[in-house]
């Protein structure tokens, strides 16, 4: 008769999956999650267009007299800042599977470390890009016309994934530090709302006082909404668009780092 251990070691032992393996299939575990929790698509869909919405009609007439002509300076902003405030979920949900020893069981497994995190901030790539993709559609029934055309908006929803992509990392690192989800969506909103709310989302910069136009200048948002209207305009800036590139690099460097050293502590 086969010992049990002669089945077990007649085989060879499965190889180690690559780094890139192991996320992508940390990824496809967050969209999986969706399928099975549907209701996750609520801030990516009935959000951005609540959003698009109430902002177009509460200020279009009272800023531009029109809203159709307000809509065409509004809807790259609101854009941004719908995708922006969806990063903090990425922590929130990190924070969650912590709390339910989730991460405990995957770090026992022989993958590259990182690829739990890494995989499920890939995985809400996908949630950034349905959010970007519902305001599009929205604006373009409500009149949004955007000059640059399917390229012009492709390059703006794309440079606006990459950037948040960085920015997410935020939130995992306070998904990691904090230890309730309740927690990190209050810090998540603390640092949101003055981010995306003292910015050129809304109005152009120069009505507002001078001590506050100082700090619009240096809000990373302003800038990427800068870059994403130009490319929708048709009328890509370099500067603004490095500018946004050169962001995105050191908030991933930072805050990637500081997170894989908690995440290695915890």
């Amino acid at each position: 008769m086969t010992t049990l251990a002669t089945v077990l070691t007649r085989e060879e032992r499965p190889r180690r999956p690559s780094a890139l393996a192991a996320s992508l299939t940390f990824g496809w575990r967050a969209i999986l999650k969706i399928k099975h929790v549907p209701e996750q698509l609520f801030d990516v869909t009935a959000f951005p267009i609540i959003m698009t919405l109430m902002f177009t009609y509460l200020f279009g007439g009272a800023l531009a007299g029109s809203t159709k002509e307000y809509l065409q300076y509004l809807l790259p902003g609101i854009m941004v800042t719908s995708v922006v405030m969806i990063t903090m979920y990425t922590g929130v949900g990190l924070n969650t599977d912590i709390e339910k020893g989730v991460f405990d069981r995957f770090r026992t497994l022989p993958i590259w470390r990182p690829a739990a995190l890494v995989g499920m901030i890939i995985g809400d790539v996908l949630r950034y890009v349905l959010a970007a993709t519902t305001i599009m559609l929205v604006g373009l029934i409500l009149g949004f016309r955007p000059a640059g055309g399917v390229v012009g908006v492709l390059a703006g929803i794309g440079l606006l994934v990459v950037f948040s992509f960085a920015f997410s990392w935020i939130w995992t690192m306070f998904g990691l530090l904090l230890r309730s989800e309740k927690s990190v969506m209050g810090v998540s909103m603390l640092v949101l709302f003055p981010l995306t709310f003292l910015s050129n989302v809304f109005v152009n910069p120069s009505t507002m006082p001078g001590w506050l136009q100082a700090f619009v200048k240096l809000n990373p948002i302003t800038h990427l909404v800068a870059a994403v209207r130009f490319l929708m305009a048709g009328t890509p800036d370099a500067a603004e668009t490095m500018w946004t590139l050169a962001a995105s690099a050191v908030l991933l460097a930072v805050f990637g780092a500081l997170t894989m050293r908690l995440y290695n502590r915890k």
